[in-house]
């Protein structure tokens, strides 16, 4: 069953009682890192780790998610400015314990015309919810991590 979530805002990136930040380098220019993040929402379940579908909703304005394992998501974009900023907020989801949860990507042109891409996962949930989720910390990383490397391989072949 989906559930409400609280309607954070762009600041919960920073102020979130969970916030992890990932960092990585791409190859590919921001313009194409930005176009996959938020122009080819499809294709993420061909490179994101763990994502098995995935849809725009309001005319791009928002997202229906599945990952592996029936987590669903519906998210609305809190920001598109294309090419250093994406983010979304959950709105609904059938996940247990979460109470908030906003992405937000910062994309940076990095040396020799690639990108340096900054992912925060910005949540709140009861004190449970938050230290499985600190404890999965490096799981997290090592999906962003590999994701990041399979988006990559994907831009510069494209």
């Amino acid at each position: 069953m989906m559930r409400r979530l609280s309607p954070v805002g762009l600041d919960f990136a920073e102020s979130a009682p969970l916030r992890m930040v990932f960092a990585a380098g791409l190859s590919a220019p921001p313009e194409a890192v930005y176009a996959a993040l938020a122009d080819d929402v499809g294709s993420w379940c061909a490179w994101f780790t763990g994502v098995s579908r995935i849809t725009p909703t309001d005319e791009g304005k928002g997202r229906a998610v599945r990952l592996t394992g029936g987590t669903r998501f519906r998210e609305s974009v809190m920001a598109a400015e294309r090419p250093e900023h994406y983010a979304y907020r959950v709105d609904e989801t059938n996940a247990p314990g979460l109470r908030a949860l906003l992405e937000d990507w910062r994309l940076a042109q990095g040396p020799g015309g690639g990108t340096l891409v900054r992912w925060t996962f910005a949540a709140d949930g009861p004190a449970p919810f938050r230290t499985v989720m600190q404890l999965g910390r490096p799981m997290l990383g090592r999906a962003f991590r590999d994701s990041m490397r399979q988006l990559d391989r994907r831009l510069v072949t494209v």
